[in-house]
């Protein structure tokens, strides 16, 4: 099954207004309403500038998914080229644009909005609307504060709070919906809701074409008393081919600017749509109140100073933390190794390219060799320290297991065993009655004395010091 749009639209500029500030743009594949804000800051330069860019996705062969990214992608073009509009003309300050977009694929429509304009959708005889108002009253209608009756005659319900007006945070709200024949699919800018019943909304899109309809909608809203533009856009999903000869429409602001109309309140004509309505004379009144919609906002003078200024602070940001961690690492030390011997070192084992993060703090006299296997690998891979201090501690026990090995090395003098001497009596033959002689005296024996090696005051294990060259 094929499915295609039937579609028409229609921009007025209402009974009050003296300039039309709403574009819209009809095509097989795109749907889009944009009302244009900001009084005599150009808000229909907003709306047209923000139409022409995102018409482009009606040429585009994109489908399922990929509808949400490029309509985002849209969207955020279109806020740029409103921030290039302010740069060009300061005057232009001020000016915004709410979207909705319905992008269309044969199979599914995605949706993006922001702002106050809305997407409606009949189904099976009931009215769903597909967007939601990004304004003061309904944030008080989210919170349970106030009824959905209430807001409609809310004296603040026109307040809106977001909106594309070239700032970087105009993120719209993004969808994909399913769509079926029978569906019928309404845009509308305030002007229509904000007089119209859903009630009468429902009623006028139950019947006729979609040529009759927009004229309806938008009689309806006049004879309500709006005294804002009042622009709409009706499509039915049918299934049939597209007729051959179909034209895309554009309305409002955007067909004025696209055929150099100079004049206000001028009829609004749509190619190959219904004729538009006409409005009063020209020149900008002492009050707009669709100056009165923004919620207040800081001013964006000095666009490319306040840019200079953010970059500076930002790389004083980037320098300033640079030098903390620098300084930092300054104050940290460990034990390695410089060539043959041990020594301490400030900074940290992390050297970026064309800086050192560590230098030599003192070389000491300790030669790696003569430190056993382990502590030989501890203080190749580098021994962290708390600071200076914890660092010759280290040292300073190294050079112990040093001095504790070589004293292990050493061989120990064995004492040699001491020489007795011993005295033999020598008797003579004598007749005489032998006389007692008092026995020899035998002289003392001296022992050698030896002189004991002196003992750590930490023992070392004899296997701890293996390795030690």
């Amino acid at each position: 099954m094929t499915l295609s749009l039937d579609y028409a639209t229609l921009s007025d500029v209402g009974r009050v207004r003296r300039n039309n500030e709403d574009s819209a743009y009809a095509g097989p594949h795109l749907l889009l309403l944009a009302d244009g804000m900001g009084g005599a800051a150009a808000g229909e330069v907003a709306s047209a500038a923000a139409v022409q860019v995102i018409r482009r996705l009606d040429t585009a062969d994109i489908s399922g998914e990929d509808m949400i990214e490029a309509l985002a992608g849209a969207v955020h073009r279109a806020n740029e080229r409103l921030s290039e509009l302010v740069e060009e003309d300061p005057e232009r300050e001020g000016m915004g644009s709410t979207v909705t977009a319905l992008m269309f694929d044969g199979k599914q429509l995605g949706l993006a909005h922001l702002g106050d304009s809305r997407a409606y959708r009949l189904r099976d005889g009931k009215l769903y609307q597909l967007s939601h108002d990004h304004t003061f009253v309904q944030s008080l209608v989210d919170e349970g504060r106030i009824s959905q009756e209430e807001a409609f005659t809310h004296p603040h319900r026109n307040l809106i709070l977001r909106v594309l007006d070239g700032r970087p945070d105009s993120d719209p709200d993004l969808q994909i919906l399913d769509v079926q024949a029978g569906d019928r699919l309404m845009l509308c800018s305030d002007g229509l809701p904000d007089y119209v019943s859903d009630d009468v909304i429902l009623a006028s899109m139950s019947s006729g074409t979609p040529d009759s309809v927009v004229v309806e909608l938008i009689t309806h809203a006049l004879e309500a008393g709006s005294n804002d533009n009042v622009t709409c856009v009706v499509a039915d999903v049918v299934e049939t081919e597209p007729a051959s000869g179909v034209q895309p429409q554009l309305v409002g602001a955007a067909a004025e600017l696209a055929q150099g109309s100079t004049g206000r309140g001028e009829p609004t004509v749509a190619v190959g749509a219904v004729g538009g309505g006409s409005g009063g004379g020209g020149g900008h009144g002492a009050v707009d109140p669709e100056e009165l919609r923004y919620a207040p906002r800081p001013p964006k003078r000095f666009l490319w100073a306040r840019r200079i200024v953010v970059l500076a602070v930002v790389l004083a940001v980037i320098v300033g933390g640079a030098w903390f961690a620098y300084g930092w690492t300054q104050k940290q030390y460990y034990v390695g190794s410089d060539g043959d011997y041990v020594a301490i070192f400030q900074g940290v084992e992390a050297d970026l390219p064309g800086i050192s993060l560590s230098k030599v703090y003192e070389r000491q006299s300790l030669q790696v060799d003569k430190l056993p296997t382990y502590s030989r690998e501890q203080v190749e891979g580098n021994i962290q320290a708390d600071n200076l201090a914890g660092a010759r501690s280290i040292v300073a026990q190294l050079e112990q297991t040093a001095a504790q090995c070589a004293a292990k090395a050493k061989p120990t003098p064995t004492p040699k065993p001491p020489v007795k001497s011993t005295v033999k009596p020598t008797v003579k033959p004598s007749t005489s009655v032998p006389v007692s002689k008092p026995p020899a005296t035998v002289p003392a024996t001296t022992r050698p004395s030896t002189t004991p090696t002196s003992t750590p005051s930490t023992p070392v294990d004899p296997d701890d010091c293996d390795g030690v060259r």
